[in-house]
């Protein structure tokens, strides 16, 4: 309204100062004009703005008097030159958060027992997950016995080992104890004895090792080498003893595609008992030169063996090996033509054949050539295969015969001359899943003695099969076959001549030994990340067959126990 008062005091003030000024006119033209006059004077009324209704406001004003908040702000600018690059800046990766590393359990105990009284106790210990350095322990005994007098086993080890890895090498080293006992329990079914009772035997061997190996290099013409030291002690119950020392190193020089190395090791061994004592040493060197390109992988070289000691002879073998790749790793073909001296050792025996007589004859086999050639490869993911066929001219090839007075225990004789062995060997690996996986190794043999009428305890046939099965993440079953053929046996009528060199048909009798299947069965149930619980049920067939004369095994047993990870 101040607007409406300014414009009426306006016009009055207007309309006063025409009066004044009209009253300045002569005074005769004043007399004249006020009996003229006769005019209307309008006041303006007052202006009131007229606005769109699109522009009016249906709302009250806040009335209200808040003040915004405005937040003070620091600068600092920091000088940065300008640079003018008109080329593709490279994109920078972001980096990932670092991964939550899963909880390790490296050691565990576990303890069971079962029927055939078996008894199982087993530990595993180790360091953390240090790449660079490596220790752990390990131990182990485990039990059985059967229904026969005299039929029961155990065994225990322990072992200790590490590994330390290097800038240039790495290292490792081990120290084991083992023992086995066990008794002469074997029985003639047709010549009983009156009063039985078996010899109890034991062995005891102690190991001891250490390796150093230089680490991988990229560079084309880098030097390699490696060496290792192991030595050994044996003994049984009785009279035997035998040590071992054995020393192996090699070098290879990369020469673009070629390798120029040697490979040498010597073995000092000396075996002892009640009516014999051999030392029995071996020297090999192997110079050989390699070829590694474009999947094609030949190595050529000779195996220079002297043998000293007892007996000391010099021979000198071809060392070949060739691997071709037809499709990469679907097929590859491979062979290898060799020859080598092996060392035949009580310890080595033993645990081929426990049930050993004492003074046992100790001389080593030729291996004067082995031909081998197969294929290998892989038949798309989770499928594997490996077929060899091979042929071998071994002289002198050791051989088990039961004693001719205690038919429980086993002698050690040589088939004078060369032995002609044939052989084809299968093995193939099947990964279903992650949950399901199965492996089998099949073997077939035929043996062409040369002095025997029959290459005894040779099986022909050996299969060995294992399958495993994930059900859920707590429950796992496993299984396994071993199949073996029936091979031959020779059993005295009179006492040979001693020493032993060539048979005598007159005095000898040969036994089918039958083959056999044991198949076994496991399962184990996880109870949490800590505890989990195991079951095994071993020759479920109850096979009463075994690879050697008189020595039945101990039938179904089935024992389980715990497992506590840590």
């Amino acid at each position: 309204m101040r607007l409406s008062n300014l414009l009426y005091t306006t016009l009055i003030l207007s309309a006063t100062a025409l009066t004044t000024q009209a009253q300045d006119t002569k005074p005769t033209e004043k007399k004249k004009e006020e009996k003229t006059i006769n005019e209307e004077i309008e006041v303006v009324r007052p202006y009131k703005p007229v606005l769109a209704e699109a522009v009016k406001l249906r709302r009250s004003p806040d009335l209200n008097d808040n003040k915004t908040y405005k937040a003070k702000f620091n600068y600092t600018l920091t000088e940065r030159k300008l640079e003018l690059n008109s080329d593709i800046n490279k994109l920078q990766a972001q980096q990932l958060t670092d991964e939550q590393r899963a909880e390790l359990i490296n050691n565990y105990l576990k303890a069971g027992f079962g029927s055939a009284t078996t008894t199982l106790a087993e530990g595993y210990f180790s360091t953390g997950n240090d790449e660079a350095l490596q220790a752990g322990a390990y131990f182990k005994h485990f039990g059985q016995e059967g229904k026969l007098i005299g039929q029961k086993y155990n065994q225990q080890q322990l072992s200790v080992f590490g590994r330390s890895i290097g800038d240039q090498a790495t290292f490792s080293g081990k120290l084991n104890y083992q023992r086995n006992g066990l008794y002469f329990y074997g029985l003639d079914q047709n010549n009983l004895p009156v009063n039985f009772n078996p010899e109890k035997q034991s062995f005891n061997f102690i190991e001891a090792e250490g390796e150093v190996v230089n680490k991988f290099s990229p560079d084309a013409d880098a030097l390699s080498y490696a060496a290792k030291v192991n030595g050994y002690l044996w003994n049984d119950k009785f009279s035997a003893k035998e040590n071992a020392i054995t020393i192996n190193g090699y070098l290879n020089k990369r020469i673009s595609t070629f390798n120029l190395g040697l490979a040498a090791g010597v073995d000092f061994g000396s075996t002892k008992d009640a009516l014999r004592s051999v030392s029995n040493n071996i020297l090999r060197l192997n110079p050989y030169i390699r070829l590694q390109t474009n999947g094609i992988n030949i190595t050529a070289g000779i195996n220079f063996v002297q043998e000293f000691g007892t007996a000391s002879t010099s021979r000198i073998f071809p060392a070949v090996t060739a691997d071709f790749t037809v499709i990469p790793d679907y097929l590859q073909l491979f062979g290898e033509v060799k020859g080598d001296v092996n060392r035949n050792s009580l310890k080595q025996l033993t645990d081929d054949n426990p049930f050993l007589n004492n003074n046992i004859e100790i001389r080593n086999s030729v291996e004067k050539l082995s031909i081998s050639a197969g294929i290998k490869g892989t038949g798309g993911p989770g499928f594997g295969y490996k077929i060899k066929v091979y042929h071998k001219e071994i002289t002198d090839m050791p051989l088990f015969v039961n004693n001719f007075s205690s038919a429980n225990k086993f002698d050690v004789i040589y088939d004078f001359g060369t032995m002609k062995l044939t052989g084809i060997e299968g093995q193939i690996s099947v990964q279903v899943s992650d949950d399901l996986n199965w492996t089998g190794n099949l073997i077939l043999e035929q043996y062409k003695p040369a002095a025997e009428t029959e290459s005894w305890y040779k099986p022909q046939a050996r299969l060995n099969s294992n399958l495993r099965y994930n059900f859920n993440k707590q429950l796992s079953f496993d299984a396994a076959v071993a199949l073996q053929g029936q091979s031959k046996a020779k059993i005295y009528t009179s006492s040979p001549a001693s020493p032993y060199i060539l048979p005598n048909t007159a005095i000898e009798r040969v036994v089918n030994v039958k083959g056999f299947v044991d198949l076994g069965v496991g399962a184990n149930y996880q109870i949490n990340q800590k505890f989990s619980v195991f079951l095994k049920a071993n020759n479920l067939l109850n096979t009463e067959n075994s690879r050697y004369l008189y020595y039945q095994p101990i039938g179904v047993n089935v024992f389980g126990g715990l497992t506590y990870s840590f």
